[in-house]
């Protein structure tokens, strides 16, 4: 039974709940700044729309350097991941009785094998795109010095 229940709450109850908190959480800020624009207007006071529009996020356009260091860390992640569940998956196949009560042990194999080809693109690309994109690099990091 549990075989199945922890499946269906894993792949469908949890990701539920997580989008109905995060609406709810929406709702309730939007409601609160409802009620203080309604008070603003009731006592007469002026009021900036400005602070009721969604706040955009600042963030500083991605450097070339920048994509190309999170490519590698991309690839550190997954190439280990890769490599770990490769080792479950042949130390399961060496001794059936190795990780025989985990969840998901007959997936370790296929798993590892796709988060190691990943991992492994990610490097090439890093590598890749170091080697090509080094001129433009070195004329983002003048450009930032200046």
């Amino acid at each position: 039974m549990e075989d199945i229940l922890i499946p269906i709450f894993i792949c469908v109850v949890l990701p539920v709940t997580i989008v109905w908190l995060i609406s709810r959480t929406r709702q309730n800020e939007t409601n609160r700044k409802a009620e203080i624009m309604l008070k603003a207007i009731e006592s007469g006071v002026p009021v900036d729309m400005s602070q009721f529009e969604p706040a955009k996020k600042q963030m500083s356009p991605k450097t070339i350097k920048q994509d190309l260091l999170d490519k590698l860390n991309g690839a550190c992640i997954t190439g280990l991941m890769g490599i770990g569940f490769l080792t479950l998956g042949i130390l399961h196949t060496l001794d059936c009785e190795f990780g025989r009560n985990m969840f998901l042990n007959k997936f370790w194999l296929p798993a590892g094998g796709v988060l190691l080809a990943v991992g492994i693109g990610l490097f090439i690309t890093y590598f890749v795109g170091k080697k090509m994109l080094a001129k433009e690099i070195e004329a983002e990091e003048r450009k930032l010095e200046q």
